[in-house]
């Protein structure tokens, strides 16, 4: 410990004397100086206070200081931070609500630049414009990225030209355009506005599809009530809406079961007379179950006949909804004439629960006259139907007519239910038969029926019943035999009977009768024994009896229930799928607890799911209780989807939702969801005064922090403030800590600022949390100003980020810093060589290689590294220096302690050496790192090969190449583009071609460096046959062509006059989609321009403005001046225009050449317009310009202004020639002046040139 404080004082002092001579006026400087006198003198009262959630690597920890923030008042807190953080809340770009029309086209200057270019200078606009504006705006749809805000630019023009005035009308075609634009882009609101807008203008529009559109746009966000106006809307104006459109409307309201909307809309379908193909039955087959589920059956049986009489043939799944509708409202007369007039009949399931019901309410008779019906009609009933007549009418007393049903089954080959044969059984029990028992249970066996523990049970009730006990004793035996039970050897067979029965053993006794003449005796055994019972008989005959009654009508409740105790769950819907089977319908509450249950464990999730969708009825009937636990089991579970589903089904209802359901969700959404989603159930969670609890806080403020959702998360900050007073610091580090290791550090500093102006005193964690988060975000000079902050408090950062900022000072020239954070934590040697090490680094950076070597023979000397990094760092840094003296000195010192050179030590040696010409070390060098690596690597061959070329040794490499092809090594796609590139900088083409060929020979891909080195000097040379040749050959590798390639090829066809090839080329180019995005065709521009090829200059810079690259002031100018010279001064005034109002200053010679055409063409006016535009900008109107202007207004006998031209001219500097004062003066002796009639004509002109007229005192 001695040792190591002694070591730290002498670096301390060390560092001092390297600091003094940096720059000792420095505030920093001086800062540290203090700091560390004071450090020392005080013996480290500087240590590391850590937050344990931020290192756990600290070994001291002291405890954070008590701070009360219960007492601020945080009301508007949320608000204020954002105020703070423009930056952050108003990322999205700036509103176009208060733009001009020059604002929009600017917007839409590279999408449609063409159309914006021709509108610039208009001030307004007629409805042909603005529908040519929209046109072309549709063309290029999706042609280039468009984003929201282009669309809403357009909607700006749209809206701006409506606002010109009252009689301004917009096209019925603008209309339809502009609504289908929005729709596209999602602007929903927006296309509602232009439908209002079309009605208040009175304008009736034709095309159906834009009201489709919206539609399923609306849908497609989930916006149904929008939808749902759309459609209304619709039906006024008796438009026909499309029928994909509408079946995605159905869908949606069926899932949202909104019944009375979707049946709506299939009777709407129905009367405009789809016909219905097979793909489009789905729809209305979801609206005709879900009428039928929700007790709807004659709307359902009314929207069937409609939907019928269209050609829809209604599937089997409607068969059997409209059949158990009409089940369940026990109207059987009418499913009779449903299914005759259908003439289909349900399913076998459905048709079994139709005969339960019927046996249930109205009797065994009804059912089976039900059933003969059906049967004539072709149903087909199973075993299972006969099992449901066997065991009612065993359960109505009627063993005849159950063995009649029992030979039915046997005679259509069909196998009796084990159920079946359990309710024959009671019944003859009951009837007293058990003498025949054994025959059926024979029977039974010999058709492969095995009897299970229940058919045990009704035989151990029935030989109870019958005081037949020596056949229970046996049955007993049996089950034991069967694995049913367990049974001891020296066990009593009557005592476990008892008790499976469910009777007390200790209470039942059988006893002998002892008396004469057996007066007490019941019944008698094999032997003759007088027996009777000792117990209570009633309790007796009728628990056996209820045994044999319940057994009679399978009870699949009571199996279900035992099963979901037991947590048998696939066993439980096992039976739950029998119980349908046999027609009988689960009990809520069961129903209940085995959703339950299965949602509860991951395993058994989907079970959980199939299971509602199995049984949608009972689950529109479960309690908010039970849909509050399955929302968050379902979250839970990742069945995000499901849980969005039930959760609005639980709002529809009116169901309370719990706090801990919307947290789940809202989770839940944030990792699996959309963000509208999101949004909509943060807003419905917000409106309910919802706050998670503080356990869920920290994850769920990460999932809205990475949802990019931080507004709603200062929000929560401010409830949960408001809400849990007493936590309010616990909850500050979770949300420091949370918007720090999710990019919104400033959100965090910004937070912090708000608190300390509240009067807040925060200690080292808050602090901490910030620094750590602007370090990760690289945004180190706040990170310095926090390290200030803490410096200042006597605080100190974590070691973990200490070693972050280590490296970041010589960006900040904050040296201080740097020596301050070493005494981070001087406890632990590996963070002390890890500081120091860091430290070394950021000197080498800075190029104090003095200090840095200082500090690293004091490294070697305290032996405090022996690592290769640290002897790797020293040498790059002394080769990056020229140090050759010392780099070959530490070399081989590396070399004798036999430490790994790393490549980017190999790689600055071999540039060292390359530029002091010391080749052959270099070579060496390589020797040694091949030996070192004990194999072939391509990576020291291709440093060596670049940086020999670099430095103009070719002959060298060629020497190197030689030796490779000599032991047989193989050059790889790095080596040749190397040689590629290196050989052209060496002047050598030749060799740069020929390697460039063999290497697509061979299969490689050059780099686009290297065909762009090789296009370049092929064209150069006048080889452009070949230069095409390899374009080619990019195009069919799909590789992009740079500025340089397209102008090297073009240029050159140009030059040769080939002008319609050098097009042809440019235009496949943009067809085969080659032109990357930051193209730049300003010198083709001018070259076309030159050559009069003025609509291709144009559509090359329509293309940089799509790609998002405006041209320069040079290709404006060329354009500018190509179409003065031409005669066309509109083109040229709209580059011109447009040119300004990107903020590029024309040429001189630009401006020259329009206002000369101006004055040519007698629009005076506006020559001296553009001449006073140009003085205003600070730019100064040459002589000839000025000549020009006079001489026109000289022309149009307007000598006022040639004359107020002539003073602002002599103003500028310049002195009108001869001609232009003599025609002046000429023009103005033979005008007539009323005012001036009296004067001279010199006189005239000077007062009209500006002088005053001096008179004589």
């Amino acid at each position: 410990m001695r040792t190591s404080k002694i070591s730290t004082t002498i670096l301390c002092n060390h560092m001092l004397e390297i600091l003094f001579p940096l720059n000792p006026n420095k505030p920093h400087i001086k800062q540290v100086c203090s700091c560390f006198f004071s450090l020392f003198l005080t013996k480290h009262h500087f240590t590391s206070f850590t937050d344990p959630s931020l290192s756990s690597s600290s070994s001291h920890q002291i405890k954070p200081t008590q701070i009360d923030l219960s007492s601020i008042d945080c009301t508007g807190i949320a608000k204020s931070v954002i105020l703070r953080c423009p930056h952050v809340f108003d990322r999205k770009e700036k509103a176009l609500a208060n733009a001009s029309l020059k604002d929009f086209l600017l917007e839409l200057s590279d999408v449609v630049p063409e159309t914006a270019r021709r509108f610039r200078r208009f001030s307004a606009l007629k409805p042909g414009d603005v529908l040519e504006i929209l046109l072309g705006f549709q063309f290029d749809y999706g042609k280039v990225v468009i984003t929201a805000r282009k669309v809403e630019a357009l909607w700006g023009i749209f809206k701006w030209a409506s606002n010109q005035g009252q009689g301004f009308k917009h096209l019925p075609r603008s209309f339809e355009v502009m609504a289908s634009m929005l729709i596209r882009a999602g602007m929903v609101r927006q296309v509602e506005l232009v439908l209002t807008e079309m009605e208040r203008q009175g304008t009736f529009l034709h095309n159906n599809g834009i009201f489709s559109n919206l539609m399923e746009a609306c849908i497609t966000i989930g916006d149904v009530e929008t939808a749902i106006l759309v459609f209304d809307k619709m039906m006024e104006k008796r438009l026909v809406l499309a029928s994909s459109c509408c079946q995605a409307l159905i869908d949606v309201l069926v899932t949202r079961k909104r019944t009375e909307l979707a049946f709506q809309v299939c009777s709407y379908m129905v009367e405009i007379g789809v016909h219905l193909s097979e793909d489009e039955k789905r729809p209305f087959e979801n609206a005709i179950v879900l009428l039928c589920r929700e007790g709807r059956i004659h709307e359902a049986r009314h929207l069937l006949k409609k939907v019928m009489a269209s050609g829809f043939g209604p599937s089997s799944i409607v068969i059997n909804e409209m059949a158990c509708g009409y089940c369940e409202k026990k109207d059987f007369e009418d499913l009779l004439k449903f299914l005759v007039e259908m003439k289909r009949l349900p399913d076998v399931m459905v048709g079994n629960k139709i005969i339960h019901t019927l046996c249930s309410n109205f009797g065994i008779e009804r059912a089976d006259l039900f059933r003969q019906e059906l049967e004539h009609f072709g149903f087909r009933p199973d075993e299972i139907t006969f099992g449901i007549l066997i065991g009612w009418s065993c359960h109505d007393g009627n063993l005849r007519d159950a063995f009649i049903y029992l030979s039915e089954v046997l005679s259509r080959d069909l196998k009796p239910n084990i159920f079946s044969y359990n309710a024959i059984i009671s019944a003859m029990f009951e009837d007293g038969l058990w003498k025949h028992v054994q025959d059926i249970l024979d029977e039974m066996v010999e058709r492969g029926t095995e009897p299970d523990f229940l058919t045990f049970k009704v035989l151990l009730a029935g030989y109870c019943k019958a005081r037949r006990f020596d056949e229970v004793k046996m049955i007993v035996c049996q089950m034991a035999n069967s694995g049913l039970i367990e049974l001891s050897s020296l066990g009593d067979p009557l005592f476990r009977a008892f008790m499976i029965l469910g009777l007390n053993p200790s209470a039942v006794r059988l006893r002998r009768d002892n008396e004469t003449g057996f007066s007490r005796a019941e019944f008698f055994d094999n032997l003759g024994n007088g027996l009777y019972l000792d117990t209570d008989l009633d309790e007796y005959d009728r628990r056996v009896t209820e045994i044999l009654k319940d057994s009679m009508i399978p009870d699949f409740t009571s199996l279900v229930m035992k099963e979901c105790a037991h947590e048998n769950f696939r066993t439980a819907l096992d039976i739950v799928d029998k119980m349908v089977w046999w027609g009988q319908e689960l009990p809520l509450s069961v129903f209940s607890e085995l959703v339950k249950g299965t949602a509860s464990s991951r395993s058994h999730i989907k079970l959980s799911t199939s299971l509602l969708k199995k049984m949608p009825k009972l689950a529109n009937q479960l309690d908010q209780e039970t849909c509050n636990f399955l929302v968050q089991s379902y979250c839970n579970k990742g069945l995000t989807l499901k849980a969005r589903s039930m959760f609005f089904e639980m709002l529809q209802k009116d169901l309370t939702i719990k706090s801990e359901t919307y947290t789940a969700l809202i989770k839940g959404l944030c990792k699996k969801g959309t963000l509208k989603d999101l949004c909509d159930c943060w807003d419905i969670a917000r409106n309910n005064k919802w706050l998670p609890a503080l356990k869920d806080c920290k994850d769920l403020l990460e999932h809205l922090c990475r949802q990019g959702m931080v507004k709603e998360a200062l929000e929560l900050l401010e409830s949960m403030y408001v809400s849990y007073p007493n936590l309010r610091l616990e909850i500050l580090y979770i949300f420091l800590d949370k918007f720090s290791i999710t990019g919104f550090t400033s959100i965090a500093h910004a937070l912090v600022e708000e608190l300390l102006q509240h009067g807040c005193i925060l200690d080292h964690v808050a602090y901490s949390h910030l620094l750590r988060g602007f370090c990760n975000e690289r945004n180190f000079s706040l990170a310095f100003v926090i390290l200030d902050t803490m410096m200042t408090n006597k605080l100190a950062p974590s070691l973990g980020v200490s070693a972050a900022l280590l490296p970041q000072p010589c960006h900040f020239d904050k040296f201080g810093e740097t020596i301050t954070l070493t005494e981070t934590d001087l406890e632990e040697k590996s963070a002390l060589s890890s500081i120091y090490t860091a430290s070394m680094k950021v000197f080498c950076m800075k190029g104090k290689l003095g200090e840095a070597e200082d500090l690293f023979r004091f490294l070697c000397t305290e032996g405090l590294t022996q690592d290769a990094e640290v002897y790797n760092t020293m040498f790059q840094a002394f080769c990056q220096a020229s140090n050759l003296k010392k780099s070959e000195l530490l070399l081989g010192v590396m070399i004798r302690k036999t430490m790994n050179l790393s490549v980017s030590s190999f790689r600055n040696w071999v540039s060292l050496m390359c530029t002091m010409g010391r080749h052959l070390h270099a070579i060496n060098l390589q020797v040694f790192m091949l030996e070192q690596s004990k194999s072939y690597s391509p990576m020291i061959y291709n440093i060596l090969i670049y940086h020999l070329l670099s430095a103009g040794k070719s002959l060298t490499v060629n020497k190197v190449l030689n030796e490779l092809q000599r032991r047989g090594l193989p050059l790889d796609e790095v080596t040749y583009n190397f040689l590629v590139h290196g050989f052209s900088k060496c002047g050598d083409v030749s060799s740069s071609l020929y390697y460039l060929f063999i290497m697509i020979s061979k299969g490689f891909t050059p780099s686009s460096r290297c065909f762009r080195i090789a296009i370049t000097c092929l064209c150069d040379n006048g080889d452009l046959g070949k230069a095409l040749e390899l374009s080619g050959d990019m195009e069919s590798r799909c590789q992009i062509h740079g500025s340089v390639v397209q102008s090297a090829i073009a240029g050159g066809l140009l030059s040769l006059g080939k002008f319609k090839e050098a097009e042809n080329f440019l235009d496949r180019m943009v067809d085969k989609s080659l032109v990357p995005d930051s193209i730049n065709y300003d010198n083709l521009i001018k070259q076309f321009c030159s050559y009069g090829r003025m609509s291709k200059a144009v559509d090359l810079l329509n293309i940089m403005l799509k790609k998002g690259n405006p041209p320069n002031s040079s290709s404006y100018d060329a354009l500018i001046q190509g179409f003065c010279t031409s005669n066309k001064l509109n083109q040229a005034l709209d580059f011109h225009t447009e040119m300004m109002d990107m903020d590029l200053q024309p040429s001189i010679k630009t401006w020259e050449m329009v206002v000369n055409h101006f004055c040519q063409d007698k629009h005076t006016t506006e020559a001296e317009e553009l001449l006073n535009l140009m003085v205003r900008l600070g730019q100064t109107p040459t002589r000839r310009m000025y000549n020009s202007i006079i001489s026109s207004y000289h022309s149009e006998s307007n000598i006022k202004k040639a004359s107020e031209l002539m003073q602002m001219m002599q103003q500028n500097g310049y002195s009108p020639d001869f001609d232009t004062q003599w025609s002046l003066i000429s023009n103005l002796s033979n005008s007539k002046d009323n005012n001036n009639h009296n004067k001279g004509f010199l006189s005239r002109l000077l007062s009209g040139s500006g002088f005053a007229w001096k008179r004589n005192s």
